[in-house]
């Protein structure tokens, strides 16, 4: 089966109805055993020391995990995917692209004209797609109810981070990730829900910090939301399959997401907000219209490579914590 790699989320049952392998390049990167040699063999290469870590993970992700096709989203993600694009393409790499209507007002007809092209590109269609989809529509199903299960404290917030995030391409085998899930739910449904902490969300792309959740635990904080992440696993239900995407909050513009993190608030009473940056990347020009909007107090971090938590950082989250418990009591 072709390995089809994607720069980030896409309606992953088209790959599927097409008899190809879904590869979210994106955990390859970050999943690799060193995923800073990754970035640093793609800045051997070439590509810029200032260009955004998870662009050059991917970059080196395409060239060493056995990749045979390559979907750029070249609209609703970042812009470097273009020039990613080009140098896939120079390098002999059958690339396909897929675009996220930006217009709120035609984003549905857009976005079922760009399913139906796309799905052409690989070879299916997207009445296939939509047919395939009673394969993952049970698996959605069980990952809303794992985030529930977070949200009442017998899931951890990395572990509801590492499931959403990974459901991209349902870890390159949904037959063997849908069991996985059943045994993981099996043995958290028997878990006693953990003692009421500091519930914090997580806003904007996930983390490339390794050990910020258990620092969190460490200090007393539970994640109780993790908003991109659960994104990512396409939390509308819909029965309109093209509906689900076009109410995906992560391609479109901020406000969306604005609506979808006020809700978590207020349903999920968080007492404080981590907004992750990335070094390098558009959205973080967004965090200004975030905090305008939220009524929640915000701590706005940045990342740049693969690592762990600087101390700088640690020293930041301590005392927004410490803030936190201060005005709960």
């Amino acid at each position: 089966m072709s390995r089809v790699g994607f720069t980030t989320t896409i309606p992953v049952e088209i790959i599927l109805a097409a008899g190809k392998t879904p590869v979210d390049l994106n955990n390859i990167f970050i999943t690799d055993k060193d995923p800073v040699k990754m970035a640093e063999m793609a800045e051997d290469e070439g590509l810029p020391r200032n260009l955004c870590a998870w662009i050059k993970g991917i970059y080196t992700a395409v060239k060493t995990a056995d990749i045979d096709e390559v979907v750029a989203v070249t609209q609703g993600d970042c812009s470097n995917s273009h020039a990613l694009a080009e140098l896939f393409i120079e390098a002999g790499i059958k690339v396909h692209s897929f675009s996220y209507p930006f217009e709120k007002e035609t984003r549905y007809t857009q976005l079922k004209t760009e399913m139906e092209r796309f799905a052409a590109s690989m070879g299916t269609t997207l009445k296939s797609a939509v047919e395939y989809s009673k394969y993952t529509d049970p698996v959605r199903e069980k990952l809303r109810r794992l985030d529930r299960m977070t949200v009442e404290g017998q899931v951890s917030g990395f572990e509801n981070h590492l499931w959403l995030v990974t459901s991209t391409d349902f870890n390159t085998n949904l037959i063997t990730y849908d069991k996985d899930l059943d045994d993981f739910l099996a043995m958290t449904e028997s878990r006693f829900a953990e003692a009421e902490g500091l519930r914090i969300g997580f806003i904007g792309v996930p983390t490339i910090f390794s050990d910020i959740y258990q620092f969190l635990e460490e200090k007393g904080a539970k994640v109780v939301y993790n908003e991109i992440q659960r994104q990512f696993a396409i939390p509308s239900d819909h029965e309109d399959y093209v509906q689900r995407y076009a109410d995906y909050t992560y391609p479109y513009d901020v406000f969306g997401r604005l609506e979808d993190i006020q809700q978590a608030v207020d349903e999920r009473k968080l007492d404080g907000i981590i907004h992750y940056v990335q070094s390098f990347c558009y959205r973080q020009m967004q965090d200004i219209i975030i905090r305008k909007n939220i009524k929640c107090p915000i701590l706005t971090i940045e990342g740049d490579a693969p690592s762990g938590i600087d101390a700088r950082t640690k020293i930041r989250i301590e005392s927004f914590l410490e803030m936190l418990s201060a005005r709960k009591k």
